[in-house]
């Protein structure tokens, strides 16, 4: 077979095959080749194997040696705000000096504050923002993002970001996934008349989301954002306009919203900081995505994080993401996630590798495409400066990768000695 690229004599080539999502044990297989390799035709993957194997049936064009090297499949990062403008690092100081988010929330700051910042950008201004964070992002490692919307809070606004993650999907190699959030708080000019705003959000915003392109609607259900039948509506809604559902739930207070996610379906459900085991169970039996945001309780210095250890033990598929927002968790990197989900979650280094990988792509709908190393599958590879796996979640701060391949095109311009 003639083919366009072999990396082949990996360390330890992490291929996270499975016919489904990985729950329970399975989490703790990566489908490890020693000496592995794959070869690449056209943007997909076309063998995988024993180095030997794979170089007895493939005649490449080019190839790349990857001796003590890990090679694993690109991270998938399911849950992200990537799209905004401005800085809150005054509501950080704040944070320092002992406001909670919510009483931040309160005076006026919080979301509120890059909603402002972003109704006032261009849709240029924001591209060059969001550019700069989505160059950091593929550099450690991801090759597909889900982005949401949620901070216009108007038709136009909302509309002026999807049309900048779209841009960004064109126009970057990340691939990215636009969710709609136009339920993430009650802007400023509707404050007291959360039903009005209810209704413009299900009558006018959701159905023109759905016609723009966006994938999934998400809502926040907690305490100081939408409550448990507001999100139901809103939900409801987006189903009957065939949007995939998402949901923030139990991030701060306990609303039912993991309940609701359950019954209706939706592809994930995030956060999950205090869920109440029972609702985790239904998540389980309905099969949807736990998508968990450790940066965010370690971006707020707090001390309580999802029970992923639990949740894995229930047989939940678990995922993790970054939350990369301008608030609570400005974040880029899944090296660091898988890092503090080892150590404030319990989850081992293979289980965070496969719930930034394979997982997250299942969070995303996306698991045909991506999120292992599979025949037929996207080409989106990275080559780690490091022969043990191990090491995404014993070392931090510092950046693995040093090469990126997206649809088998290299696109992190680190060569490999």
């Amino acid at each position: 077979m003639r083919v366009d690229l072999l990396i082949h004599s990996a360390g330890q080539l992490l291929t996270i095959a499975s016919p489904g999502p990985k729950t329970g044990p399975a989490m703790s297989d990566l489908g490890l080749i020693e000496d592995g390799a794959l070869a690449i035709k056209d943007g997909r993957i076309a063998l995988v194997g024993k180095s030997k194997e794979v170089r007895a049936q493939a005649e490449a064009k080019e190839e790349l040696d990857a001796s003590g090297r890990v090679v694993m499949p690109g991270f998938v990062d399911p849950h992200t705000h990537l799209v905004f403008a401005g800085s809150r690092a005054d509501e950080f100081e704040m944070r320092l000096k002992g406001a909670t988010y919510l009483e931040i929330m309160a005076a006026g700051g919080g979301i509120m504050s890059t909603v402002r910042a972003t109704r006032q950008a261009t849709v240029e201004e924001l591209l060059a923002e969001s550019w700069q964070r989505v160059d950091r992002m593929l550099a450690y490692g991801t090759t597909t993002a889900e982005v949401k919307t949620g901070y216009g809070l108007n038709m136009a606004q909302e509309l002026k970001m999807l049309q900048a993650i779209k841009s960004l999907d064109r126009t970057h190699p990340v691939d990215l996934v636009a969710t709609f959030l136009g339920a993430h708080a009650i802007p400023e000019e509707y404050k007291g008349r959360n039903e009005e705003y209810l209704d413009v959000v299900v009558k006018e915003m959701l159905p023109q989301a759905a016609q723009e392109g966006a994938c999934f609607c998400d809502v926040f259900c907690d305490e100081g954002a939408f409550t448990l039948a507001q999100s139901r509506r809103i939900l409801e809604a987006a189903k009957a306009w065939g949007l995939g559902l998402k949901i923030h739930a139990d991030e701060f207070k306990t609303l039912g919203g993991a309940a609701l996610a359950a019954e209706l379906g939706a592809t994930s459900a995030d956060h999950l900081i205090c869920t109440p085991e029972e609702e985790l169970r239904l998540l389980a039996e309905a099969g949807t995505v736990a998508v968990l945001l450790p940066g965010t309780p370690f971006g707020l210095g707090g001390e309580h994080y999802a029970p992923a250890r639990r949740m894995i033990e229930l047989g939940l598929r678990v995922a993790l993401g970054t939350d990369l927002n301008p608030g609570t968790c400005w974040c880029e990197s899944m090296q660091f996630v898988i890092a503090l989900a080892a150590r404030k979650m319990g989850m081992t280094p293979a289980e965070a590798i496969v719930a930034s990988t394979l997982n997250a792509a299942y969070a995303l709908e996306k698991s045909a495409e991506v999120g292992s190393l599979e025949v037929g599958k996207k080409a989106d590879i990275l080559i780690l400066e490091t022969s043990d796996y191990r090491d995404l979640a014993y070392r931090f701060g510092g950046n693995l990768v040093a090469r990126v391949f997206k649809g088998g095109q290299s696109v992190w311009p680190k060569e490999v000695d």
